[in-house]
């Protein structure tokens, strides 16, 4: 069986001291004493033995026993308790010294993690978005007030009951984020659904926040129809008043007794007029049903290189310079990304024209997560006035424009996980456009 320290300690003590107490007393009894100094003495030396193995016992267990209750007290969130006799320069107030040091340390921790949690249940409590967390058998371990408020229930009555139970399995299980149609206790709209994972005590638990998105829907789809509308109809009187106008011109004529002797010249002007101001609304009701009827891109095998020498050659009006990057490969829909560098080099050659000008693409790779191909197109025209209505359908500043290239390229960039952006060059005159897409 294997002694405790301190009884080792004591074992190797007395192992130390018993020679020299044996010498003592065999001095002391081969002297001509008297027997009761002799048996005096003798005790007097197993006396003071004793007494200094009792020290030595003290001084081992008695600081053991203090670093001992002190980790005792830390384990049980206690570190209002310091140990005495800690200094340098002497290895037992070292020790001391590190364990009150040690219990300095984890009192702050300990402070600055309550300080967190308090924080963190206060902006859970307060935020409109409701929370729920779920253990691995899908059972409700935490929600917040907005959670409380969308069930119906206080959180007392939740907690522990499945996501079955509470109308939120199927967030639980379908792919997020997205948006859905759903009714609840608490309420019925549009919500955003987000889930992730965390781990807790080592067990996996997921986290599910639901977020009413109806009322900024609302206020964005009514800001969208507001900007569509005004575009239609800023188009649509632009055609329709001439051919009032002219109607009642026509009108005007066609009722005269005696019309005068050009009267066939001014009605064949008039239709004329007419015919061009349909031929426009036509064009235009054709543009936007491209523009709400565009296809999911079927994604291909395309070499980024060849794809821009192409469209390139396209402008014959003035020469694309080409700044070619490295050789990269996409998925993405040929005919769709052709159809948007076109409208992008297009715009840039109509810009570049107005102050003779060039226009300038290239290409370069970035090393993010997931990594991205950044294609500019540069050109060297008079630049952006105003950028807030680049990508209002319908919207434009060409003679003849149709106000889709910009919107129809930005979809066909978000389709294809991108984005398009369109700023006025930095230190250069001109615009440019930039096309980001994953690889």
């Amino acid at each position: 069986m294997k002694l405790a320290h301190d009884k080792r300690v004591i074992l190797l003590a007395s192992a130390a001291a018993l020679p020299a107490a044996a010498v003592a007393i065999a001095i002391l009894w081969s002297q001509d004493f008297t027997d009761r100094t002799r048996w005096t003495l003798t005790a007097l030396v197993l006396i003071s033995a004793a007494a200094f193995l009792r020290a030595l016992w003290e001084r081992v267990v008695r600081p053991l026993q203090t670093v001992s209750n002190l980790l005792a007290a830390m384990r049980e969130d206690d570190f209002s308790i310091r140990a005495r006799g800690a200094r340098g320069n002497d290895p037992l107030g070292e020790v001391l010294l590190e364990v009150n040091a040690l219990a300095d340390t984890l009192r702050r921790q300990r402070l600055g993690a309550l300080e967190a949690t308090a924080l963190l249940s206060r902006v859970m409590a307060e935020i409109e978005v409701a929370v729920f967390a779920f253990d691995e058998d899908g059972e409700l371990r935490l929600t917040n007030r907005a959670g409380e408020r969308l069930l119906g229930q206080p959180e007392p009555r939740l907690l522990g009951r499945s996501a079955a139970e509470l109308g939120l399995e199927a967030c639980l299980r379908e792919e997020t984020p997205r948006v859905l149609d759903a009714s609840f206790p608490g309420g019925a709209g549009r919500w955003e659904v987000r889930r992730s994972s965390f781990r807790q005590g080592g067990r996996p638990h997921h986290l599910l926040v639901l977020a009413d998105v109806s009322r900024p829907l609302r206020e964005e789809e009514r800001q969208a129809w507001q900007r569509l509308i005004r575009v239609l109809g800023h188009e649509l009187n632009n055609s329709l008043a001439p051919i009032q106008s002219i109607a009642g011109s026509l009108s005007g004529l066609l009722g005269n007794e005696t019309p005068p002797a050009d009267w066939r010249e001014d009605a064949g002007r008039g239709l004329a007029v007419i015919a061009s101001r349909a031929e426009a609304l036509s064009r235009f009701t054709g543009a936007y049903a491209r523009l709400a009827k565009l296809p999911p891109p079927r994604f291909e095998r395309i070499e980024l290189s060849a794809l821009v020498a192409r469209v390139a050659e396209l402008e014959t009006r003035l020469p694309v310079r080409v700044t070619p990057g490295p050789p990269l490969f996409l998925s993405a829909d040929p005919d769709q990304l052709e159809q948007l560098l076109i409208n992008l080099v297009r715009n840039a050659a109509d810009a570049a024209l107005e102050t003779r000008g060039g226009v300038t693409v290239g290409w370069e790779r970035t090393n993010g997560r997931p990594p991205q191909v950044v294609l500019r197109v540069e050109d060297e025209g008079p630049g952006l006035t105003r950028t807030e209505n680049l990508f209002v359908p319908f919207f434009t500043t060409k003679p003849g424009g149709s106000g889709i290239g910009l919107v129809l390229s930005r979809q066909i960039a978000e389709a294809h996980g991108g984005t398009l952006t369109l700023e006025n060059r930095r230190g250069a005159r001109g615009c440019e456009a930039e096309l980001r897409l994953p690889l």
